[in-house]
């Protein structure tokens, strides 16, 4: 009876204990139930002892109120509880890369305040409620990588207040509803990527004048032609159509100008340009790049042939004139407009204090309490991957083992070997500065998206206030300066042979041709030098830091650009004759940078493809010559450009000027020299006389070949 009588006290006591908890802790009490493994523990605090769970791992209230749940990456297994619906204050809901399985509650969707609802990595499956059309302040919807299917409800139009929906990865099906550009205009980024979405890609797609970055609609199932409205898009967005059923030919409008055939491949029905299949097959087919002559006659790179083709030079004029004025309209009126509306102080950016955020939020009309977006704050403090194979989490990262490679003025580049054995290359950019993520996410982004086997993949960058990081496949041999003249103080060195160094050459070449002329935006890389051409595990070259000014200028470092380059007033001096600067003077390292310099570009800021073509020039010098960008001459030093020229002018012997190691590659002196001509014609001092990065490519491709 005394045992009976202590067990009903205990019952009694554990069920007053409950009772003191308040309906918030009963729903996510109900949610913790549903949740059958919790490995880590990330639940084990949640007590039913607690009068409110806003002490709880994960759960944000205010004025005891859950306003937010944030459990990512726990590998939490089992299913969203319904109980989540009676949260009247959610706000935020971020369970991201778990492993919940089951379908998506539409209890889910009651709080009509709910902003953000980030699911993606887990295994949840089924369709996607109609009810989400009552989320009329959602923001952030993110289910990518899981198994919803059926199709998008047309009630998600309802949601106008979306700026981020990402659906990739999924077995989505059906066409995009009506009125999907029409009514999503809020929305800045778009991915619908790898699902079974058919039909035509709706016109009015071209309406959503807010998207950034890249607009993903590839791996689909997506039919008829392109709407030329997409042409409407922001010119800085990437539209990537590829792998559809699209047909016929590509609109030459706006945004779809200009852009390379990467966005567009997979759709064997599509034709026109970029593309080489042509959509008039009864028109003359095109005509063939032209080569360059053999010798590179001075003025004529490229053949006159080419000046034929294409617009006269009084229509190119007046293009670039309007679009220079279009341009600067459209700047005015957004500046007016922005300053009107948003009336904030140069120089806020929305990572400082309370009262910013709040300012920030009123701007782009959200200006309630209700709008407070935790979970994108959440979502840029954290590794975020650009490739869908990454498969490391930033606590992997962080625990690795880590190794300098190398300092510079950009900061530090680290090797990094993860528990699993696989090498990654980390450059951090630095530990403070200026605040602009977004518009450091969608140049990150942009870079991201390139993918060429002579190009090095950047996997995934980290930013918050107070680091930046940039996560890079790791290459093995090095680069292309330490292999042409070894490292200081290294015992034993081997020599590159001509044909490593020729290969190498054509492999740098057709990284550029990729930047130049099938990039998106037909990049310039504008710091190309040996130190930054990396060898891969069979001597392939891959060109590295591509876009790293821009982006350390932007996480407020300093542009590679600016600390390598001279005064004017030297630049002119060199160019007027072939005096020689003085040794000390040149050997600093932002001199050494200068050497690959166009001429030009100290004197213009936009830079422009040619500065590469002259850098590739230098480069090429250096692999004939062994030497450095800075040549001995007697007591002082001259640059290679300069001390080439000279050497041609006073006829020096070609012994005297080829590397030393080549000289047991005698035989193949006749493509030594073929390749010195290119180089010649790369440093023209007129940028108009250079080659084009194509035709240079088409010359080197064509040397060895009668040797194999």
């Amino acid at each position: 009876m005394l045992a009976l009588f202590l067990l009903i006290l205990l019952v009694f006591n554990s069920q007053n204990l409950v009772d003191c908890m308040n309906d918030e802790g009963y729903a996510l009490l109900s949610f913790k139930q549903a949740i059958n493994d919790d490995p880590e523990g990330s639940l084990v605090n949640w007590n039913t002892s607690d009068e409110t769970p806003c002490s709880w791992s994960g759960v944000t209230c205010k004025q005891q109120k859950v306003v937010s749940l944030s459990i990512p990456k726990k590998k939490l297994n089992g299913f969203i509880s319904p109980s989540l619906g009676s949260l009247s204050q959610l706000r935020h809901v971020n369970l991201r890369n778990n492993k919940l399985f089951g379908s998506l509650p539409f209890q889910l969707f009651r709080p009509q305040g709910l902003q953000s609802l980030v699911l993606y990595g887990n295994s949840l499956s089924g369709s996607l409620p109609f009810d989400v059309g009552k989320l009329s302040y959602l923001q952030t919807l993110d289910l990518s990588q899981n198994f919803f299917n059926g199709s998008l409800p047309i009630s998600i139009i309802q949601c106008k207040r979306l700026r981020t929906l990402v659906l990739s990865q999924n077995n989505f099906t059906g066409s995009l509803p009506d009125g999907f550009g029409t009514s999503l205009v809020a929305l800045e980024k778009l991915d619908i990527s790898v699902n079974r979405f058919s039909g035509n890609v709706p016109s009015d797609l071209g309406n959503l004048s807010n998207l950034q970055g890249t607009v993903d609609l590839s791996r689909n199932l997506f039919s008829g032609s392109i709407p030329a409205s997409l042409g409407n898009l922001p010119e800085k967005v990437y539209i990537d159509l590829t792998y559809n059923n699209l047909t016929g030919p590509i609109p030459q409008t706006g945004a779809l100008i200009n852009r390379g055939p990467t966005a567009f491949i997979g759709n064997p029905g599509l034709c026109g340009p970029p593309l080489k299949n042509q959509c008039d097959t009864t028109a003359s087919p095109p005509s063939s790049i032209p080569y360059l002559p053999s010798d590179f006659p001075p003025g004529d790179a490229g053949g006159k042939g080419a000046k034929r083709r294409g617009l006269s030079k009084g229509s190119i004029i007046a293009i670039v004139v309007s679009d220079v004025i279009g341009i600067c309209l459209v700047g005015l009126l957004f500046s007016y407009c922005y300053s009107r509306v948003c009336g904030m102080r140069k120089g806020e950016n929305g990572y400082g204090s309370d009262k910013k955020r709040k300012e920030r939020r009123e701007c782009l009309c959200f200006g309630n309490d209700e709008s407070e977006t935790l979970s994108e704050n959440v979502e840029q403090y954290d590794l975020v991957p650009l490739d869908a194979q990454l498969g490391f989490d930033l606590d992997e990262l962080l625990k690795a083992s880590a190794f300098v490679l190398g300092k510079s003025g950009i900061g530090i580049v680290y090797k990094v070997v993860l528990e699993d054995g696989r090498t990654l290359a980390v450059r951090r950019l630095g530990e403070g500065g200026s605040q602009r993520f977004k518009e450091f996410q969608t140049e990150v982004e942009a870079i991201g998206k390139l993918r060429h086997s002579n190009i090095v993949n950047l996997r995934a960058y980290y930013w918050s206030v107070d680091e930046k990081l940039l996560i890079y496949d790791y290459i093995q041999n090095g680069n292309l300066a330490t292999a042409i003249h070894a490292k200081p103080g290294l015992i034993s060195f081997t020599p590159l042979l001509w044909s490593a160094r020729l290969k190498i050459m054509k492999g740098i070449a057709k990284g550029l041709v990729y930047l130049h002329e099938y990039s998106p935006k037909k990049y310039v890389h504008g710091d190309l030098k040996p130190s930054n051409i990396l060898l891969g595990q069979n001597m392939e070259a891959l060109i590295s830091d591509f876009g790293l000014g821009r982006l350390a200028n932007i996480a407020g470092g300093t542009p590679t650009l600016e600390s390598n380059r001279l005064p004017s007033e030297k630049l002119e001096k060199r160019q007027q004759d072939y005096a020689p600067l003085e040794a000390v003077k040149v050997n600093s390292p932002s001199n050494i940078g200068c050497c690959y310099q166009a001429p030009e570009s100290l004197k213009m800021i936009k830079p422009s493809q040619k500065w590469d073509v002259y850098s590739f020039g230098v480069i090429l010098l250096e692999l004939i010559t062994g030497r450095p960008p800075i040549v001995q001459v007697d007591t002082t030093g001259m640059d290679i450009v300069h001390w080439i020229k000279l050497c041609i002018e006073e006829k020096t012997p070609f012994i005297e000027v080829l590397d030393p190691y080549l000289t047991q590659d005698g035989d193949r002196e006749e493509e030594i020299i073929a390749v010195l001509k290119i180089a010649m014609a790369c440093i023209q001092s007129n940028p108009e006389k250079r080659p084009a990065m194509r035709h240079v490519l088409d010359a080197l491709e064509r040397i060895g070949v009668s040797s194999k």
